[in-house]
């Protein structure tokens, strides 16, 4: 098995330090003349003088195909011509019934020999499954695209209220079993930009429209941008092919946007030391990967296990670290630890920041004080809900009844890692804001990318979770 698709341009980008995806669009006003091999020669020279600047090559096929056969045959050339380490995005726009997808697959991945084609969402997922069935080769999803006329159909109204786009995204998410599915969504729209990477946080985007079509670059970058500076990569055509330099229109691009990134060093920063946090919890076997079957019922390709950091103290202390972000930006009196998993974490926690800490109790005593809440604390205080997992909530509905019922006020609960089971949609629809420093899927994303775990591995967790997920969430 090959390199899967958004590993290879992530590797591209590092190369060059570069989310610049140069367009081929050989428009015939540009050409020398009209034909087919004008149309070859304007894309070589593009590729000549832009490549040290660009993470990917996208070619859009309707300059071709205009041509016929000549056309055909000089799109294969020039996609041959991209340098190998250089990805190849077929600007296509296919979607069609699955037998004709296969065709298309075929056409796109094994006769030209793209690494990345644009397609069309509105088949649904059967039509997609054929273009998605290597993990080699990515599928960028049509979703909230450039054109004015996008609000025709995108931007209208689902059923709750929602634009249709949304949909598309949240789709998205489900559908990317094997990780290699990314979404397009026009720079000329950061308002939907970012409430697409609010639903879609872990997909890459393609986001045309900056330069000739007026796109704002600083603001589809802030919108776009996974919190490391990557996650996106912006495609210009025009602005690059029709300037008196474009390897110096390139180079400029390109350093407007790492600008841009470099606003995030901070951030960046941050996300390295929670990422080798992360690499340490693998390592400590906290996180386990083959067939597991959990309280429910299910059998998991993953199992994670809290309970093992009591074994490793400096492991312990990089945790109760990592919690102390999300906890600087909350309200609280006191920190409540939900046993039992999560007390030896909260006691960590309580101990770095010396804050007070209290638990609700399990089983209430039947003697003594008959506390239902251990600890020292007043009625009408604030305590902050601290474990370290979470699924689909059940647990967190327990604690805070208890908390409550005691007297104390809770808004906001914080853990360890958030296993995407609906727990947090749950809690926001009950009034309760769920913080988590890890997601799993950004976990398997990272060990997938790093090589910690293998492609079938995390094709593996994320299928169950696309599963799980809906099963936790109440309609």
């Amino acid at each position: 098995m090959g390199e899967p698709f958004f590993a290879r341009l992530q590797r591209r980008i590092e190369q060059v330090e570069s989310l610049l995806c140069v367009g081929l669009d050989p428009h015939p006003e540009m050409l020398t003349n009209p034909s087919a091999a004008a149309a070859r020669a304007f894309c070589l020279r593009l590729i000549a003088s832009t490549a040290q600047h660009a993470c990917a090559f996208k070619v859009n096929v309707a300059f071709f195909e205009v041509w016929g056969a000549d056309g055909w045959a000089a799109l294969k050339q020039v996609v041959e011509a991209v340098p190998e380490d250089i990805p190849v995005i077929l600007d296509a726009k296919r979607g069609d019934i699955a037998s004709t997808a296969e065709a298309y697959a075929r056409a796109a991945f094994e006769t030209l020999g793209a690494d990345a084609l644009t397609v069309n969402p509105y088949l649904g997922g059967d039509a997609l499954a054929p273009l998605m069935d290597s993990a080699e080769k990515g599928v960028f999803l049509l979703c909230k695209t450039s054109n004015p006329g996008s609000e025709d159909l995108q931007g209208q109204p689902a059923a709750d209220g929602a634009p249709f786009y949304m949909k598309v995204a949240q789709k998205a998410v489900r559908w990317n079993a094997r990780g290699n599915l990314g979404l397009v969504v026009g720079a000329t729209d950061p308002a939907a930009l970012a409430a697409v990477r609010e639903v879609a946080p872990e997909l890459w985007i393609l986001a045309p429209g900056v330069g000739a079509q007026g796109g704002d670059l600083r603001a589809a970058l802030e919108a776009g941008l996974w919190e490391d500076g990557s996650g996106m990569i912006v495609p210009v055509s025009r602005a690059i092919a029709g300037a008196q330099d474009p390897a110096q229109a390139a180079g400029a691009l390109r350093e407007s946007i790492q600008e841009q990134r470099g606003k995030r060093v901070g951030r960046a920063a941050r996300l390295d030391t929670r990422f080798a946090l992360a690499d340490a919890l693998l390592e400590a076997g906290c996180i386990q990967f083959g067939a597991f079957v959990l309280k429910s019922g299910l059998t998991s390709p993953i199992y994670i296990d809290l309970r093992r950091l009591i074994g490793y103290p400096r492991l312990m202390r990089q945790v109760a670290r990592a919690y102390a972000p999300l906890l600087e930006l909350l309200q609280y009196d006191r920190l409540a630890a939900l046993p039992y998993a999560a007390l030896p974490i909260g006691t960590a926690v309580a101990l770095a920041l010396d804050q007070p800490l209290v638990y609700p109790r399990k089983e209430i005593k039947v003697y003594g004080t008959r506390a239902a809440v251990e600890g020292d604390f007043k009625k009408g205080e604030t305590a902050v809900l601290i474990d370290d997992l979470a699924t689909g909530g059940e647990s967190k509905f327990e604690a805070i009844a208890r908390l409550e019922g005691a007297g104390l006020v809770v808004r906001d609960v914080v853990v360890l890692i958030d296993r995407e089971g609906g727990g947090k949609e749950r809690l926001a629809r009950a009034g309760y804001r769920l913080h988590a420093v890890f997601r799993l899927g950004e976990l398997i994303d990272h060990w997938e990318r790093r090589g910690s775990i293998n492609a079938s591995q995390a094709a593996a967790v994320r299928e169950f979770l696309a599963g799980v997920a809906p099963a936790q969430s109440p309609a």
